[in-house]
């Protein structure tokens, strides 16, 4: 039987709610989302950029995250992270930026801006608690009012899902234990406990598309592009290290930057051996690419799981 492709794949993500035939999976979703916020629910949502048969994840310049305008004229993005590229709080404040002012055109009052929402949906800890679901709004830091409710911004956490949190009668919980990755035999367990169309509509998606040979060759191309990129950035902050290495040598302090180095290094081929583990390499590809030892990696696989 067939592996099933990861939902966390950004391509993979935007193919099962970003489609205009699938708009129904992504309001479920969403109304999940805002109903574990405390927020209102939707009725019905336009998408800006559904996905199209041209997007190819081979382009780095393809745009996989999902874009929807709700009934009420509010702007909604959906951004699925797997890997940790840093600064993910400031990047998503330029962006939502960059979406509320885009709003406006020439002549037009500010009144006529619309809320915007930013949801991101990341495969790896970020904020510095248990909570899976974050959301933030902008208050007063003493008597919690708010200045406006223009700005709101999810962050939900998919390794925080834990024996200890999980509520199987909490939708949105099911809906990110899906994404987490679960096999056939979990899916009729997840749906026993409040069967849900939408749900169910999303996991037949992902069967379909991993017997796909066109979209699992393009999910194969995105999984590569994404392992790419963040092996450049692993190897500029390693060569970063280096040249700081020379820069202390000419200061005096050899002895101080080369224990700086080694442990620099050694959190390297921790975070590069934990993306190839998020990727689904073998143990020994990855010991053989980063120099861990089986004991080391064994360790690294019990805090992904």
């Amino acid at each position: 039987m067939t592996e099933l492709l990861d939902p966390k794949n950004d391509y993979v993500f935007k193919r099962i709610f970003g489609s205009e035939e699938n708009k129904d999976v992504l309001l479920a979703f969403l109304n999940h989302t805002f109903k574990n916020a405390g927020e209102s629910l939707l009725t019905d949502i336009v998408l800006i950029n559904p996905y199209l048969d041209k997007d190819t994840p081979r382009d780095k310049q393809s745009i996989l995250d999902i874009r929807a305008k709700t009934d009420q004229g509010e702007l909604i993005n959906v951004e699925m992270q797997l890997f940790n590229q840093y600064d993910l709080e400031k990047r998503t404040l330029f962006y939502w930026g960059k979406q509320y002012s885009g709003q406006l055109l020439e002549g037009q009052r500010y009144s006529q801006l619309k809320k915007c929402v930013a949801i991101n949906i990341v495969n790896f800890k970020m904020l510095a608690n248990d909570q899976y679901h974050n959301v933030f709004h902008l208050r007063e830091d003493h008597t919690n009012i708010p200045l406006t409710d223009v700005i709101e911004i999810h962050f939900m956490e998919i390794p925080k899902l834990n024996d200890e949190n999980i509520q199987m009668k909490n939708g949105l919980v099911r809906w990110l234990l899906f994404l987490k990755g679960m096999t056939r035999s979990s899916w009729e367990a997840l749906l026993m406990h409040e069967p849900e169309p939408a749900l169910k509509k999303a996991m037949s998606v992902l069967e379909f598309l991993s017997q796909d040979e066109q979209a699992r060759q393009q999910y194969i191309d995105r999984q590569k592009f994404l392992w790419d990129e963040v092996s450049m950035i692993e190897g500029a902050r390693e060569e970063g290290l280096k040249k700081g290495m020379e820069e202390g040598i000419q200061k005096g302090i050899e002895e101080g930057i080369k224990e700086g180095i080694k442990e620099g290094e050694a959190e390297s081929k921790r975070k590069i051996a934990m993306n190839m583990l998020n990727l689904g390499l073998d143990h020994a590809t990855i010991i053989k690419a980063t120099g861990l030892i089986s004991s080391e990696l064994e360790e690294l696989q019990k805090e992904k799981e």
